[in-house]
């Protein structure tokens, strides 16, 4: 397979600049086997039936932007993902020079420094900062930004309303650089009516990491490495799923970064494992996928491993008509823009 497969012309004004409000009125895309339908997200209680069970991350994103200084030397730090022992791997610019000892401060907080552990390594250094907890949690509020993807114009600088918009409802352990946008649709009213649909909820975490903004540079799909994440899925959380599954209830992952997660611990025979570690997961078409039966996600950039994910698990030639029609339909495109149920093929 090739990239230029997944490539599909995208108007520019299909990109959403800011989300639907109230969050729940984004246009919704259902992918089924008979074709597609136009719903709102507000309509998913109506797809689901009592027993299915919803499989959200609720990874908090940080203000992962950061400047350092070393010396009078100025260098842009975006935070990637942490270590078990509390080391960050980070993409540093104008960073040539970095070696292993060099001390950074951060512009923000005169509190907060870090010590380069391993040096600049194609763009990406490891870091090991002065503070953990809640200590660190505040000087990233003092000194840090979201990293809003680049597709979203923000000449002056991310807004407070972002700050609020960029977060999901699920939102509890911080971690992510960016967020896990398909579960930026829901809403405290949402759920309750999904609960009285029947619907139960599990939680799951997935760190998204900055590589979820690189563009693919291969030709050959197979040639392209993912830039790995850390994730959790608690014995609880799978012991859940597994019950839900069982009792013939569907499994609808909310996200990719959900289904990625799920696909790095299932079984052979459909169940979930506990995990705490970091996946590289590729799904492409023709990747086997046991975990969920359901997909919910926005809509994607073409040529990316996130298309690539979704004709995966809808089909390449069905999701290439559903996007031909959402383009021709005006429906918004990624962070900000509307969302896809899929069935899985």
């Amino acid at each position: 397979m090739r990239t230029t497969d997944f490539d599909f012309d995208l108007p520019p004004d299909r990109i959403a600049q800011h989300p639907a409000s109230p969050r729940d009125a984004a246009r919704l895309l259902h992918v089924a086997g008979d074709g597609w339908h136009d719903r709102i997200i507000r309509d998913l209680p109506d797809l689901l039936r009592a027993g299915d069970m919803l499989v959200a991350n609720d990874t908090r994103v940080i203000p992962a932007q950061l400047t350092a200084r070393r010396g009078d030397a100025r260098i842009g730090i975006t935070l990637d993902r942490p270590d078990a022992d509390g080391d960050w791997h980070a993409l540093a610019r104008n960073a040539r020079r970095l070696r292993v000892g060099d001390v950074l401060q951060f512009e923000g907080d005169a509190l907060l420094s870090a010590t380069v552990m391993r040096g600049n390594d194609g763009g990406t250094v490891l870091l090991r900062f002065n503070l953990a907890g809640e200590g660190f949690g505040a000087a990233l509020q003092a000194a840090g930004a979201l990293a809003l993807p680049p597709y979203i114009a923000r000449p002056h600088g991310v807004t407070t309303q972002d700050e609020a918009d960029y977060q999901t409802v699920f939102a509890e352990n911080p971690g992510a650089v960016a967020a896990p946008t398909a579960g930026l649709h829901f809403t405290p009213s949402l759920l309750e009516h999904l609960a009285a649909r029947g619907v139960t909820r599990s939680l799951v975490t997935l760190h998204v990491g900055a590589g979820t903004f690189l563009p693919m540079r291969t030709e050959i799909v197979a040639e392209h490495r993912m830039h790995a994440e850390r994730g959790s899925i608690s014995a609880a959380a799978a012991s859940a799923i597994n019950a839900a599954r069982a009792a013939g209830g569907r499994i609808l992952a909310v996200g990719t970064t959900t289904l990625r997660l799920l696909e790095s611990a299932v079984q052979p025979d459909g169940t979930i494992a506990p995990f705490d570690g970091e996946t590289s997961i590729f799904i492409t078409p023709g990747t086997k996928l046991r975990s969920a039966d359901l997909l919910l996600t926005n809509f994607h950039l073409p040529r990316s491993t996130l298309f690539m994910l979704v004709c995966a698990f809808a089909g390449t030639a069905p999701m290439k008509a559903a996007y031909a029609h959402a383009i021709a339909a005006g429906y918004r495109f990624f962070s900000y823009g509307d969302a896809t149920l899929l069935e899985r093929a």
